[in-house]
């Protein structure tokens, strides 16, 4: 933008007032030119919404204490971590594991025997009671019970896990009843 050479000159004879004001707002010589750098980048971006022949200091001072006060309340919620105390205590999951798992999962699932994979996915994921899957499977309720029960311990076992959630499903099928 080319401002006229009055407004440049005013802006540049307001500079020393600015960083005095600014290192007595900071108490940091460093933080107080980042300031006053920030105020003349946003005064020169925005010398349209400037009134020529009004006082070109306190519209300068105004920005520069807005700046100074939208950067405390930023900095009052945030927690200072000089060692990195904090920043080691989070942690971000990388996403790829969940698909890992899931593809772990799906290929512990194949290896189960049909009739046990298809009583637990009726069950475990279609939601279907174990009277209805026992319709389904043209057998009896205890044996489906029994055929979750081991595709549940396989699973377990081919994902390394360490128990089972037994739940209230753990079948008692009658010996001539077991599938």
């Amino acid at each position: 933008m080319k401002a006229p050479e009055s407004v440049r000159e005013e802006m540049l004879a307001t500079v020393p007032r600015l960083r005095a004001f600014a290192v007595s707002l900071a108490g940091n010589v460093d933080r107080a030119d980042d300031l006053v750098q920030e105020t003349l980048l946003r005064a020169w971006t925005h010398l349209d919404k400037f009134d020529p022949g009004t006082n070109m200091p306190a519209w300068l001072f105004t920005i520069l204490r807005n700046l100074y006060r939208s950067e405390y309340r930023k900095r009052r919620r945030e927690v200072e971590d000089v060692n990195g105390v904090h920043a080691e205590r989070l942690v971000a999951l990388p996403e790829q594991t969940g698909r890992v798992e899931m593809q772990e999962f799906r290929t512990a699932l194949t290896k189960l025997p049909e009739d046990q994979r298809d009583a637990l996915i009726l069950i475990g994921a279609s939601g279907f009671s174990y009277e209805e899957a026992a319709q389904i499977c043209g057998c009896a309720v205890g044996t489906v019970k029994s055929r979750v029960f081991r595709a549940r311990t396989q699973l377990a076992k081919s994902l390394a896990m360490e128990a089972v959630d037994q739940q209230d499903d753990q079948p008692s099928v009658p010996k001539g009843d077991a599938a």
